[in-house]
């Protein structure tokens, strides 16, 4: 690889890392499983530099998305440490982070037990900002299979967090906005 794509490739890494893996930690729930994730796709992006160099993004949106699936179809879950045993917060008024990191993990949680495009469509969609078109060519699928997703997706997000039910009829109810707003707002 000549200079100059050493160089791309390393803006690409410093601009691109943390983000990759946000969205690898929320595909896989896991910290060590999403830093090794991300560590593999940049290892298979470097190799691929001179090829994907001009989409770079898209590359390792659709290359983190099948691996983290190839993750969970390869290895075996380990079972699930339950929310209910950690304690419900702190006391109201304390100045601790205690309640958003908690509610970090009831979110995370909820993620994990989506199927696994479920997961991808809403991850990428709501959380790496992508249009439904990008979310479709990235998962491979039709925008409709995609909107699908993302909406059982946040309706068995909403069912988990006890989160009201919109009114029926309604294509994007207020109360739906807030509340993912609310679940965005904790994850990033």
């Amino acid at each position: 690889m000549r200079a100059t794509e050493v160089d791309e490739f390393d803006d690409f890494v410093r601009a691109r890392a943390s983000a990759m893996f946000r969205t690898a930690y929320l595909l896989t729930g896991d910290h060590h499983a999403a830093e090794d994730l991300v560590q593999e796709i940049l290892e298979q992006m470097y190799v691929r530099w001179r090829h994907i160099r001009q989409t770079p993004e898209g590359y390792a949106r659709r290359a983190l998305v099948n691996r983290a699936n190839n993750r969970w179809r390869l290895r075996r879950r380990r079972p699930e440490t339950g929310l209910a045993a950690m304690p419900a917060g702190g006391e109201p008024g304390t100045s601790d982070r205690a309640d958003e990191v908690v509610g970090r993990h009831v979110i995370v949680g909820a993620l994990r037990t989506l199927p696994a495009r479920q997961r991808a469509a809403v991850v990428l969609r709501f959380l790496d900002d992508l249009s439904v078109a990008e979310v479709a060519e990235t998962l491979g699928c039709s925008a409709g299979a995609v909107k699908r997703h993302t909406s059982r997706g946040l309706a068995k997000l909403r069912e988990l967090l006890d989160a009201p039910d919109p009114p029926p009829g309604e294509v994007c109810p207020p109360v739906a906005k807030v509340h993912t707003s609310q679940i965005l707002e904790v994850l990033r």
